[in-house]
């Protein structure tokens, strides 16, 4: 697909991967709509869009009037989510409000304004709670842990039914932990690499919970290409794939990749999930995103390695810009 000129709506576009996902775009001469509400404390940064030549719009999904945003838009890539877990749990209410009611304001808007628009929707691993086995593919049975589980995967299902019901051509990313420059850092709300890479940086000690458990981590860029590519590729419209990244680690492992190419400023102790956490902890992860990769020829091109050093050198300069 040749991206010059072609309009791009783009929800959650202040976010970490929407942020990653913009500039990209921006770059191949598409003309982009971002939307952002900053909300709930998650992952937008106003500094995420520094550079990016593209229309920023600052609104709540839930009560933004979407129709003009999608006026036109050839392809729609929707990040827009409340993506902490414990947020989820503290108020599932607040979580059913963006992950699930407001996907169906943005269904009904995008039927009115851009009826034949692509449409790229973030998901998550989540779903599958504590798996069966390893490595998970899309035939694995969804059984969320927790309540932003359940909201995000009834939003992903809304979105679903628009492509069998009015066969707009959708695609459903199961992500799994996203790292790269943009990240949220300051705390561990986006992921538990955030404050990994804050407390190296700041020369404090970092902690490791359940440091036996595998992860496989996928770089920006990777998800980024991943993103494109589903929307690129019209054999992938109309199904939910999952998306891996680097060959799978155990925590401790990859708490040691950051001591290492911290320099070492880097140091962490290990401990069991907390009591709160346990409870809706999923266990080892690992995708196999062979059927996407398939359908898309997408492969991720990251190693840890260089991944974790490329984020360390990149907040090294901007940490104050992320706390």
């Amino acid at each position: 697909m040749n991206w010059s000129g072609r309009k791009v709506f783009v929800t959650g576009g202040a976010g970490f991967l929407g942020s990653n996902l913009c500039h990209a775009l921006v770059a191949r001469g598409a003309r982009v709509t971002a939307l952002d509400g900053f909300l709930f404390g998650g992952g937008a940064n106003p500094r995420n869009l520094d550079g990016a030549e593209l229309e920023f719009v600052r609104g709540d999904i839930r009560e933004i009037d979407l129709r003009p945003l999608c006026e036109g838009a050839e392809v729609i890539f929707n990040l827009a989510a409340q993506t902490s877990h414990m947020g989820g749990q503290a108020d599932p209410l607040a979580d059913i409000a963006v992950n699930a009611v407001a996907q169906v304001r943005l269904i009904q808007a995008a039927r009115e304004a851009a009826p034949d628009a692509i449409v790229v929707h973030a998901s998550t691993r989540q779903f599958y709670g504590r798996v069966e086995k390893l490595p998970v593919d899309e035939s694995q049975p969804v059984a969320p842990p927790d309540a932003n589980g359940v909201s995000k995967f009834a939003g992903e299902q809304y979105w679903m039914l628009e492509h069998r019901v009015r066969n707009r051509p959708v695609v459903s990313l199961r992500l799994t932990n996203c790292y790269g420059p943009r990240l949220r850092i300051r705390d561990a709300r986006q992921t538990f690499l955030g404050i990994w890479i804050r407390c190296v940086l700041e020369s404090r000690p970092f902690e490791v919970w359940g440091g036996a458990q595998l992860r496989d981590l996928t770089y920006v860029d990777d998800v980024t290409d991943a993103f494109l590519a589903a929307a690129e590729n019209p054999a992938c419209h109309g199904g939910i794939y999952n998306i891996g990244g680097a060959p799978p680690a155990s925590l401790q492992e990859l708490a040691d990749i950051v001591v290492r190419l911290s320099g070492g400023t880097g140091q962490y102790t290990t401990r069991e999930f907390p009591a709160d956490r346990a409870r809706i902890d999923i266990g080892s992860y690992h995708a196999n995103d062979t059927a996407f990769r398939k359908a898309s020829g997408w492969a991720p091109a990251t190693s840890l390695e260089d991944g974790i050093g490329r984020t360390l050198e990149w907040y090294r300069t901007r940490l104050a810009d992320y706390l």
